[in-house]
């Protein structure tokens, strides 16, 4: 199992600018950012890269946790680990919501998961849920995806693309070949590590600029 933490220096933060729940303008700083990396054939497999990560007021700064699976061994692994995370982010750190992109696809997948594991949480229901794809959906009338909305937010994707089919076949080969991780190139791994890095960061940027980039959008200019 790869295990990696990394911290990422945030400068200031306009509280007007946040995503907020009702009057609440600080949901950011109660908040998990979330995004899996997964196989599914039929129904879910595996999870390969879990990325979670959460903003330090103190510090200033995303903390963000990855772990990725090398072996089928690991597959099981990998779910006890998420399962560690996000009880302390709750009850430790008192984390209240949970923000994803198209989140229904991550929830389903790693809740059949834990069910089938006997871990009793469904993650969409531990925390509170936050869909950005859903918001942006909501004031512009228009479904987009992440890689668009970074452009509009003015994010860049330093990382290369990475097409969820090619995801799926490394982790397909990765389950089934418990040698197979020890032959793949270092560069590749690092690959999806840091795509999977900037979609979890992305979305912590996105939450705390949201109304600087979304307060001209109306619905009726989206045809």
């Amino acid at each position: 199992m790869i295990t990696k933490n990394k911290t990422v220096h945030i400068s200031d933060i306009f509280k007007n600018n946040c995503l907020a729940d009702g009057n609440n303008k600080e949901v950011y700083k109660k908040a998990l950012f979330f995004d899996l990396e997964h196989y599914v054939y039929k129904k879910p497999i595996c999870v390969g890269v879990f990325g979670c990560g959460y903003y330090n007021e103190e510090l200033s700064q995303i903390e963000l946790t990855q772990y990725m699976i090398e072996n089928e061994e690991d597959a099981n692994e990998i779910l006890k680990l998420a399962e560690k995370y996000f009880c302390k982010a709750k009850n430790e750190l008192n984390k209240e919501y949970v923000v994803t992109f198209s989140g229904n696809n991550d929830f389903t997948m790693i809740n059949y998961l834990f069910e089938k594991n006997n871990i009793d949480i469904k993650v969409n229901e531990y925390f509170k849920s936050v869909d950005l794809q859903k918001e942006y959906e909501k004031i512009s009338g228009k479904c987009i995806g992440l890689k668009n909305l970074e452009k509009i937010f003015s994010i860049p994707r330093e990382t290369e693309l990475i097409s969820g089919a090619t995801l799926a076949k490394t982790f397909a080969k990765i389950i089934k070949d418990n040698e197979y991780f020890e032959r793949m190139p270092e560069e590749k791994v690092e690959k999806i590590l840091s795509y999977n890095e900037q979609d979890v960061t992305s979305l912590f940027y996105i939450m705390v600029n949201w109304y600087e980039f979304t307060k001209n959008i109306k619905k009726e200019d989206c045809k």
